[in-house]
């Protein structure tokens, strides 16, 4: 006898649903790619230094990328998150959810949905340890994203 519960049959239905699913989530991911780059390269063209890419996806399911950045001074912290804002909001067209420290200037977090900006003043960064903490996610190598040590390249890769 026929259980009506199983099928041997593949549901094309499913299978359909199931690629346009998973192309959806590979763009996704590109977007993210694209503006954690952008975002580092920002960070390295204004001096931040130890600039770094972590690759969160398999982490958590909040967010793709965190992009980490250390800068020397108060004023220095600002004018990268301004120009983080500026090439991610006006040249790329993606929107800023939340911004936290900024004011305070020690850990300024951009929130940018899929990806996490963190720009710390080089204290801060030692005391929070980001690296540690999120030390299973994968280090994003900048010449992977396109970038030098001095900001982006002609052609990042997707």
């Amino acid at each position: 006898m026929n259980d009506p519960n199983t099928t041997s049959e593949p549901n094309p239905r499913e299978n359909s649903e199931r690629s346009v699913k998973s192309t959806r989530a590979a763009a996704v991911i590109d977007r993210s790619r694209q503006l954690a780059a952008a975002a580092a390269s920002v960070a390295l063209v204004n001096k931040a230094t130890d600039v770094l890419v972590l690759d969160v996806s398999e982490q958590t399911a909040l967010f793709d990328y965190f992009v980490i950045a250390t800068g020397t001074s108060r004023r220095q912290l600002h004018a990268i998150s301004a120009e983080i804002d500026h090439v991610l909001q006006k040249d790329l067209g993606d929107r800023r959810l939340g911004i936290e420290g900024y004011e305070d200037s020690h850990w300024i977090v951009l929130d940018y949905g899929n990806i996490v900006i963190h720009l710390f003043d080089e204290d801060t960064r030692g005391y929070y340890d980001l690296e540690s903490l999120w030390a299973d996610a994968r280090v994003v190598p900048l010449a992977e994203l396109g970038l030098g040590d001095e900001g982006i390249s002609a052609n990042p890769r997707p």
